[in-house]
């Protein structure tokens, strides 16, 4: 049988594009397809009067062991956050920092009130125990929730719930941390690793950056794909045929095409833009609701961490509400309320730029859950949610993804 491509990738996300690139520059012929306007799949960012927004708070860890080798760091001009957080607690914005990259803040840090001594203490062995070990090691640890990895690691409840509930509910999009504790670990270890960043362009500059390794005519966006058959992909006017399919949508859609179930469930987030004349904080930080209630998780300025973020003479304030709070009505209402309460009368100068609700923003890890990759010889399965919800795990998946087919075809 002669078919048209040797690979069609059904996804032009972080996985789908990293499997395309891998393929394309080791000789096969490549076709990626996606039902949506631009690459980027929940990778996207949003231009509008010199601001940039991307679509729910996301930043990039240059520690990343595989996207750091695939991607070409340096021109993506990235920004780097501080090495800690700005946590409310009895009124005041207090600093957690990482002392072993920021000593300057050791005293400010050891007697603040977030955390006792002793919560500090196992902060740095916590630190020492996941550098000393390979990251192989981390995922066949045991698999319990993070949030009883914390309590049995014998931080303070205090801590947990300042500190580790909004920094990591914030990763998770779940407050109650249920997220395993083996995905707690490894962004435990990238931070301590490395530094999280913005690129100069917004988030989306990473899968564009994917995308203009591939030929122009590889690319088709607006095609939806409506089923996959042996060695094709049905569309809504047409059918092509390839070699092997690889199936790099999001889960649900996944399941959909292939005929598998899916088990994951979704993680959702929702995160309010504002403009405004001076930033509500200075420093290079994100800042953590910790004993304050509300729905609000956390406030980011991306323009002082990256200053193309926002025009001449303005800010860019980000805030971001995650967990069954993100889905409630009346959200812009609810957080200029709490913001006031936070920042004061300056608030009120504030211009609302957008709101994005995402409720399908990261699948979830939850303990002991499997994904399967090679549904067939022909049909492959790659995203995030077989591996694990952030960009390296996206990327890596695609690339694994690939590694089989090439290998397949003796590559």
């Amino acid at each position: 049988m002669d078919f048209e491509y040797d690979t069609i990738v059904i996804g032009a996300g972080l996985s789908g594009l990293s499997c395309a690139v891998q393929l394309h520059e080791n000789g096969l012929r490549v076709l990626v397809v996606d039902a949506a306007d631009a690459v980027g799949g929940r990778v996207r960012t949003d231009s509008h009067d010199g601001f940039l927004m991307d679509r729910g708070f996301q930043v990039f860890t240059d520690s990343y062991t595989t996207a750091s080798k695939f991607l070409d760091l340096e021109s993506l001009q990235l920004n780097k956050f501080l090495p800690g957080a700005l946590v409310w607690k009895e009124g005041a914005m207090r600093e957690v920092m990482d002392v072993f990259r920021s000593p300057l803040s050791l005293f400010k840090t050891a007697f603040g009130p977030v955390g006792n001594l002793r919560d500090k203490w196992l902060v740095g062995k916590l630190r020492a125990h996941v550098l000393s070990i390979d990251e192989s090691e981390i995922w066949d640890s045991e698999d319990i929730s993070t949030n009883q990895f914390l309590k049995d690691f014998g931080f303070s409840k205090e801590m947990i719930d300042d500190f580790f509930r909004g920094f990591y509910g914030g990763i998770f999009l779940e407050p109650e941390l249920a997220t395993s504790a083996r995905m707690f670990q490894f962004t435990f270890r990238k931070f301590a690793q490395g530094n999280a960043c913005l690129p100069a362009e917004g988030m989306e500059a990473i899968p564009r950056q994917l995308a203009s390794r591939l030929p122009a005519d590889c690319i088709r966006l607006g095609t939806k794909a409506v089923s996959i058959e042996e060695n094709s992909v049905v569309f809504e006017n047409k059918t092509l045929t390839a070699k092997s399919i690889v199936c790099a949508a999001d889960s649900n859609t996944a399941a959909q095409l292939t005929g598998q179930p899916t088990s994951k469930e979704w993680r959702q987030t929702s995160c309010l833009y504002f403009s405004a004349d001076q930033p509500p904080f200075s420093e290079s930080l994100i800042l953590l609701k910790g004993d304050r209630a509300g729905v609000i998780n956390s406030v980011c300025v991306p323009s002082s961490i990256s200053s193309s973020y926002a025009p001449a003479g303005k800010c860019l304030v980000s805030v971001s509400i995650v967990g069954d709070a993100a889905a409630q009505a009346n959200l812009q209402e609810t957080a200029e309320k709490e913001l006031l309460d936070w920042f004061g009368d300056a608030v009120s100068t504030w211009t609302h730029l957008k709101t994005y609700r995402i409720p399908h923003a990261l699948p979830s890890v939850r303990p002991s859950e499997r994904s399967t990759t090679a549904l067939s010889g022909s049909l492959f399965l790659c995203g995030d949610h077989t591996t694990n919800p952030s960009i390296d795990g996206a990327i890596r998946s695609g690339l694994s993804a690939a590694t089989s087919i090439l290998s397949a075809h003796g590559k």
